[in-house]
């Protein structure tokens, strides 16, 4: 579970800590459109950041403790 520690939830959030470089590890959701996750995970190869996926938004929305679907999610450093 996600929840014990300091995260972002979303697109725009993880690409914020990402450009930030604030993001140890990010979370994607294999059910999210591709041009929702594209750039989040260009990004993380590009900075060598490891990537987990969940098999759907609404399992990644419960880990990190939202009551909602989420494409992407990151754990902060």
């Amino acid at each position: 579970m996600v929840t014990d520690k300091k995260t972002v939830v979303g697109r725009k959030q993880t690409l914020r800590a990402l450009s930030r470089d604030e993001a140890k590890i990010v979370y994607l959701s294999k059910d999210a459109d591709l041009h929702v996750t594209k750039t989040i995970t260009d990004v993380c190869r590009e900075k060598n950041i490891e990537i987990i996926y969940y098999d759907s938004m609404k399992e990644l929305g419960k880990s990190v403790g939202i009551g909602v679907n989420a494409a992407a999610a990151a754990v902060l450093k």
